[in-house]
């Protein structure tokens, strides 16, 4: 590698672009004084490049746009395009869930209401992307805040019950079937195994051909 490249690779991106990369993965807006911290720049600095960065969108005509809302900023698609939007998050709700969703759903439905973390520590991998697509759908939803640890709790929605043909909860079928090694468990211990599979799939929550948990 030349020395002109290793400068280039080493080098500290333009501040435009480190909040852009910010922006890009927040779930809510975030205020000018977080992002000066962050990124160890002046607060009116930070406040002229979000302002430069709207005009910009704004100029280019781009799908999106960024927002000074709730006392921070973040990036929304624009109202123009909410029928593309919608469209492709409708078509996305008919497809059919992968093995990973399935079996987060199963996690959620037996062990309600319970933190993303909680569901991951259950199937013994990363599952943020996988409810993130669940709640997209409306299959789950939020139920409030641990008194704990303060995390976001979820629970099954109606739309839920709706797909599976079910009264409520106690319609679920019983998992001792499929948990042989009960015994061995914790006290609260409800794994996912295939339990929410049967009824599931003769609800048309059948599971996908790709198992890949990014696609949930």
């Amino acid at each position: 590698m030349s020395d002109a490249a290793q400068l280039s690779t080493d080098a500290e991106p333009p501040l435009s672009a480190s909040i852009e990369a910010i922006l890009l993965v927040v779930d809510e807006p975030i205020d000018e004084v977080t992002l000066a911290q962050v990124l160890e720049t002046p607060r009116d600095q930070i406040a002229a490049t979000l302002r430069g960065l709207a005009q910009d969108y704004d100029d280019a005509g781009r799908g999106f746009e960024l927002r000074s809302v709730a006392g921070g900023w973040r990036l929304y698609t624009r109202p123009e395009c909410a029928a593309v939007v919608e469209r492709f998050v409708l078509d996305g709700q008919q497809a059919k869930l992968t093995q990973a969703a399935l079996e987060t759903l199963a996690v959620v439905a037996y062990r309600q209401p319970v933190s993303r973390a909680r569901v991951s520590a259950v199937r013994g991998v990363n599952c943020d992307g996988v409810m993130r697509t669940l709640t997209t759908r409306g299959l789950v939803e939020e139920a409030g805040v641990d008194t704990e640890s303060g995390a976001t709790l979820y629970r099954t929605s109606s739309y839920f019950l709706e797909r599976l043909g079910m009264k409520s909860l106690a319609d679920l079928p019983p998992l001792a079937q499929y948990l042989p090694e009960l015994d061995e468990m914790d006290s609260e211990s409800m794994t996912p195994s295939s339990g929410l599979q049967t009824p599931a799939e003769t609800s048309g929550l059948s599971a996908g051909e790709d198992g890949h948990e990014q696609n949930g």
